[in-house]
């Protein structure tokens, strides 16, 4: 039994959908807990079992986790909690009944930066490392997906590439960090799930086919889009403003800053990229695929 959480997001729905294509010859079974069932798609609602509600409360865990071998958790980012209530506070219930139920392996969504000198000053992904600390703790095999920034964050600029060809964020233009697809992400995690033969706890990092600047995606962005896409760099503090503009809460938004600034001076760049930290799918694979199509609705 293979249970699966946030399965209607980003990672979820993709890892869910190899998933399907693999347990029924494995004899595996797929359990999933979600907050509003309509969402699924109609296999996985016929395929897998369904627990209702968020799996950050204890009597929803303690129902999905009963029979099952490993663990898909992925701790969504409310930006209305604190970095702590929102990785390890919201992991607690489940930590407390892994080790009840005998999961034996978990399988999480994590961040680079483990072991470098801004670790512990990176705002989210502190948090993050604190949650993998948590989940480590409680006795499971526990791999952690050490994940750079998504391409997929460049969907929240399609609005502004089309309408002005610009997007924004705070790092310097010219730094160069990994960038991923969620979907090599998934792909790692099926397979991780499925060859439960691993032991301990490792972080493995998914970076991508290379590493890439802003100005490298506006000039792929512009290239595929045929027209000027320039990226603007933001103030630190122009970017605090905004959020906490939105009403988030105020350390979450903290959290963001620190993590940008962190991402800034080099956190992504603390582990190299070999044949198997790289994850396939190219930029301009996902612009093509995915991007243009959001940009040309």
């Amino acid at each position: 039994m293979i249970v699966v959480t946030a399965p209607t997001g980003n990672i979820g729905r993709r890892l869910l959908a190899l998933l399907l294509e693999s347990v029924s010859d494995r004899g595996e079974e797929l359990r999933v807990i979600v907050r509003d069932p309509a969402r699924l798609t109609d296999a996985v609602r016929e395929r897998a079992e369904v627990i209702t509600g968020s799996h950050g409360t204890p009597e929803v865990v303690d129902r999905a986790f009963e029979g099952a071998d490993a663990v898909f958790w992925l701790a969504p980012p409310d930006a209305s909690l604190t970095p702590y209530d929102a990785y390890s506070g919201f992991t607690l219930p489940a930590a407390k009944v892994l080790a009840a139920h005998g999961v034996g392996h978990v399988v999480g969504i994590s961040a680079l930066g483990r072991g470098t000198p801004l670790a512990d000053r990176a705002g989210l992904v502190t948090a993050t490392l604190a949650m993998d600390d948590l989940i480590a703790g409680t006795g499971v095999a526990y791999r952690a997906l050490a994940c750079p920034s998504f391409f997929e964050n460049f969907l929240e600029e399609a609005d502004s590439i089309r309408e002005k060809g610009v997007f924004t964020d705070v790092v310097a233009p010219d730094r160069k960090a990994p960038l991923v697809a969620t979907a090599d992400i998934a792909a790692v995690a099926a397979r991780l799930l499925l060859d439960r033969s691993w032991t301990g706890t490792e972080s493995v990092p998914v970076l991508g086919p290379e590493d890439l600047s802003s100005n490298d995606v506006a000039r792929i962005i512009g290239e595929q889009s045929g027209r000027s896409v320039r990226y603007e760099r933001q103030s630190y503090e122009g970017l605090r403003t905004d959020l906490v503009g939105y009403g988030l809460n105020e350390a979450f938004v903290q959290g963001i800053v620190d993590m940008k600034r962190a991402k800034d001076d080099g956190l992504d760049a603390g582990v190299t990229r070999t044949p198997d930290t790289a994850s396939p799918t190219t930029f301009e694979q996902w612009c093509a695929q995915t991007l243009m199509p959001a940009l040309h609705p």
